[in-house]
């Protein structure tokens, strides 16, 4: 534990920022499923509706240094792979 009262409060932050890191790849991931879903189902508007929300959230995940910029780049083009398999 922290002696110093600007670690006490940076660990706090970095336990936040931990959290919020998690909720972005974990709503990825949601999202990919959805996305896949969709494509197995055949519904192109479903398709579509689901990959902008996926691309959406995956550029923001980079922004917010959640996700390295790369793997931003990997995940889009896989999702652009399966939304285009129809």
């Amino acid at each position: 534990m922290p002696n110093i009262k600007q670690q006490e409060r940076r660990v706090r932050t970095a336990a936040r920022q931990r959290l919020e890191n998690l909720r972005y790849r974990s709503t990825i991931k949601t999202l990919m499923r959805r996305l896949r879903t969709a494509a197995e189902e055949g519904n192109d508007e479903a398709i579509a509706a689901e990959h902008r929300e996926l691309v959406r959230w995956i550029d923001r995940a980079a922004a917010h240094g959640a996700l390295h910029r790369n793997a931003a780049a990997r995940k889009k083009s896989q999702a652009a792979r399966v939304a285009a398999r129809r």
